[in-house]
């Protein structure tokens, strides 16, 4: 991809003299509360792109903000260390800090269920898995520095399965994006199954009663009745609203010739936005949590390779996917900051092309 800063390290070395007066990482750990001893990396570019990668939670990222506005949705539970994980029923939820992204998966995500004689609670386990062999650094890269956060995220079980998450995030300084390189590998010798969903939450004050989704959705699949009540204002929001209960919405989005496509939120007010970009080759859903309640405000856009109802369900409607033993899948995705409202507008009329097409 075209990297819009070329900066030469020795020149701009004449003006600071540490890289940290402009761009680089932080490691730290937090103290205090369920939080404690959690191992933290902030990661500043430049360009007022700040954000907050946990490798003792899977990598996932926490915090995000663009010149100091809030992105990211941070529940209630605050950042939970990964030792108070429960792995049954809806237990997930004590220790799910929302954040910018929380990776759900990888051999199940979506509803507990019982699937082949095992007992799933909810969106798996990854996200409260730490990670190993982590490097968190600055490199310069055809003359540009290039903040990187990566690792080794293991989900294993003895007698059972082995599979890996290698995942590198990295942010070139000057740029307003966030690259995303995950690999999944089964190190075991069985097939197992992958479901993997990219949980992003985004949060006030970029999500608001003015902001509106914007994607190019070819079809629209509610997934249940409270989200056919919905269905007209899927990509429009409200105030924080008592008793409110969370709509789901499947989307089937258009895509390049390459399968690029993408979901953003934009706030025409502060004339600012995000866009997350995947592709449909390795995710090919995406699922929208709306959520409006008081205290919880969130919009989730999740590219996913499966549905939330379960593993089980996925299994018996045969859209459940495999890998195989020593098998490598990819999963590349791109976070873009939307501050140009030509670039918005851009991004519309895709969507506009895409509407001409869509049917509920």
């Amino acid at each position: 991809m075209d990297k819009n800063v070329n900066l030469d390290r020795r020149d701009i070395l004449k003006y600071i003299g540490d890289a940290s007066q402009l761009f680089g990482v932080k490691s730290y750990r937090l103290i205090g509360g369920k939080a404690d001893g959690v191992m933290a990396v902030d990661v500043k570019n430049g360009a007022g792109l700040e954000f907050t990668v946990l490798p003792s939670r899977g990598l996932d990222i926490a915090y995000l903000s663009y010149k100091g506005i809030n992105f990211s949705y941070i529940s209630k539970t605050g950042i939970v260390a990964p030792q108070y994980f429960d792995s049954t029923k809806n237990e997930f939820l004590r220790s799910f800090f929302g954040g910018f992204l929380t990776t759900c998966g990888l051999r199940y995500a979506g509803a507990p269920c019982k699937d082949a004689g095992e007992e799933l609670g909810l969106h798996g386990r990854i996200s409260n898995e730490p990670a190993e062999e982590v490097y968190a650094g600055t490199d310069w890269i055809d003359g540009t520095a290039v903040m990187k956060v990566k690792g080794k995220v293991r989900e294993a079980k003895l007698f059972a399965e082995n599979v890996v998450l290698q995942r590198e995030i990295s942010t070139y300084y000057g740029e307003n994006k966030i690259y995303i390189k995950d690999t999944v590998e089964n190190y075991g010798f069985r097939e197992e199954p992958l479901m993997t969903l990219y949980h992003f939450n985004l949060g006030y004050p970029l999500l608001s009663s003015k902001s509106y989704l914007l994607a190019p959705t070819i079809s629209i699949v509610p997934r249940d009745n409270e989200a056919v009540s919905g269905l007209d204002n899927f990509n429009r929001f409200q105030l924080p609203t008592v008793g409110y209960k969370e709509q789901v919405f499947y989307h089937n989005l258009k895509a390049d010739g390459q399968g690029n496509t993408f979901a953003a939120l934009v706030n025409p007010v502060q004339q600012l936005g995000v866009a997350i970009w995947f592709n449909k080759n390795q995710l090919y859903n995406l699922t929208q949590w709306k959520q409006m309640g008081e205290g919880e405000y969130v919009l989730g856009i999740e590219p996913c390779n499966c549905h939330v109802e379960g593993r089980a369900k996925n299994r018996k409607d045969g859209t459940l996917q495999f890998i195989k033993p020593g098998e490598i899948r990819h999963f590349d995705l791109e976070i873009e900051v939307l501050e140009d409202i030509d670039r918005i507008r851009e991004l519309e009329d895709f969507c506009d092309t895409a509407a001409m097409a869509m049917s509920f």
